[in-house]
């Protein structure tokens, strides 16, 4: 079995994805939390690679960024699509994830006071390109990209899962990702990790704010 490790704060923040998807294909993980005061020491910091937690070991391999993480989890456990035509369709999602999750971030820990009426009256733009997205790919029954669950999947229902408690009816509009988190999250050894303390009491960011 891998020897895997997470390096990272004590909340989902970014890491929460990469929980979802080893819990989900049963792969055991330990969790080394850093301290806001370890951090601030700033030896960790030397450490990481580009300064930034968080922080992945297998092994004697050590990565950072977590969108590398996710991938390299995906490439080991067959989570990223059965020829590099999905493969490509899967970054692809990926990337669009992303870009959403930072326009997230940015409001959560610059701008949460001023700026969260408006991001919300904007996100169903934002949603709207996903659910048509999800449209495409088997009339949305089934995943977001590719015939099979793959690393996008568990990225983008975390970040939904993030925007329905910002903004509870922020999915009532769009039928098919409403259906499309609940069936994902519905997965046995998901559902069971989303239920279970280790989520449920971790803050979703680590000012607070969601």
């Amino acid at each position: 079995m891998p020897e895997y490790s997470i390096i990272y704060f004590d909340v989902r923040g970014r890491c929460e994805a990469m929980r979802m998807l080893m819990a989900d294909q049963g792969i055991k993980w330990k969790e080394e939390v850093v301290t806001f005061d370890t951090w601030m020491k700033g030896e960790l910091k030397c450490k990481a690679v580009f300064g930034q937690l968080p922080g992945f070991k297998d092994g004697d391999l050590t990565l950072y960024q977590s969108n590398a993480i996710l991938r390299y989890l995906a490439r080991n456990h067959e989570l990223y699509g059965k020829n590099p035509r999905e493969a490509t369709l899967i970054d692809m999602v990926n990337d669009g994830v992303e870009d959403l999750r930072l326009k997230y971030l940015r409001l959560i820990y610059q701008n949460y006071e001023n700026g969260k009426d408006d991001y919300i009256k904007a996100l169903p733009t934002e949603l709207g390109h996903f659910e048509r997205l999800l449209a495409s790919n088997n009339e949305g029954k089934s995943f977001i990209t590719a015939g099979e669950i793959s690393f996008a999947d568990y990225n983008f229902v975390d970040l939904l899962n993030n925007h329905l408690v910002l903004a509870p009816d922020c999915l009532s509009a769009f039928p098919l990702l409403s259906a499309y988190v609940k069936r994902i999250s519905s997965r046995p050894k998901l559902e069971a990790y989303l239920s279970s303390d280790a989520h449920k009491n971790r803050k979703i960011n680590g000012n607070g704010k969601q």
